[in-house]
């Protein structure tokens, strides 16, 4: 098992699945707050780097396309603090986050995991109900309608129209963006027969619009609440994996030599060490 606990959050590896806690500072951002504990599968991994920098550096995850509901709606536009997917490393846990970043990366070459896109949501879709609060208006969804009420920062076609109901059932799409340069961070919903692109955000009743906050607080988690309960188009599905290889079976002893040689030294306990050992040889059984 392989885990780093910082005050940014921690991760947690045991050869399966891929543990997300987020911090419980007042500077974890509230969309990682409202999202709480993520447990991603290995199958939904396409990679994960460590980013040094002057001061420690950053962990970062990549997932599959079709994975997961809310790294599809933000489209790589999250970034951090707000990225429930990159974890601040302060700089005396930069050997740490190596290691982990290396036992998720072994393990997905000696399971030869596909990288490309999947036709089912791997990550846990959103829980429901799920609201947030951004600029001009409040989105609130409780899995069979979306709610949009106005703060008193909307515009007065806003006020007019006053708030709005959306049956998922008219839904065709959602759209998030964050607030950049001069440009508008919006929520937008697409409804069944309306014309694209449609008004400014500060006047479109199916658009939730902020200018101060860049990632609008959770509204993003709204946003991939509603994609994850939308059809979905079916992707194309990806090539059947290999047969185990002799390259294969030669990383594995080697990995295990690693395991065997960081237990004898310590650093592994004798429940980690067996706990390692077991997924990997299961899993190359299973290949």
């Amino acid at each position: 098992m392989a885990e780093i606990a910082v005050p940014d959050g921690s991760w947690t590896f045991d050869g399966e699945v891929l543990r997300i806690v987020p911090g419980s500072g007042k500077d974890v951002h509230d969309l990682r707050r409202t999202l709480g504990d993520v447990r991603v599968p290995l199958e939904a991994i396409a990679g994960v780097t460590f980013e040094p920098a002057r001061k420690g550096g950053h962990l970062r995850l990549r997932l599959r396309k079709g994975a997961d509901a809310l790294s599809d709606v933000v489209a790589g536009a999250l970034g951090s603090p707000a990225d429930p997917y990159r974890l601040a490393v302060p700089k005396d846990r930069a050997g740490a986050a190596e290691y982990l970043a290396d036992e998720i990366l072994d393990t997905l070459r000696v399971y030869q995991t596909p990288s490309g896109p999947c036709d089912d949501y791997l990550v846990p879709i959103p829980q429901v109900p799920v609201s947030a609060t951004a600029g001009d208006g409040t989105a609130t969804f409780d899995g069979e309608r979306v709610r949009l009420e106005w703060t008193v920062f909307a515009t007065t076609d806003k006020e007019k129209a006053g708030p709005q109901e959306l049956p998922l059932s008219d839904l065709v799409g959602v759209e998030w963006r964050p607030q950049s340069a001069l440009n508008y961070g919006t929520l937008r919903f697409r409804v069944k027969g309306e014309a694209r692109p449609p008004q400014p955000p500060q006047k479109d009743v199916r658009c939730v619009a902020w200018s101060i906050q860049r990632y609008g607080g959770a509204t993003a988690l709204v946003a991939a609440a509603v994609l994850a309960r939308l059809p979905r188009e079916t992707p194309e599905l990806p090539a059947a994996p290999a047969p185990v290889s002799d390259d294969v079976h030669d990383a594995v002893l080697r990995r295990l030599g690693e395991l065997g040689q960081l237990h004898r030294s310590g650093v592994l306990t004798d429940e980690e060490f067996a706990t390692a050992k077991q997924a990997m040889i299961r899993r190359l059984q299973e290949s």
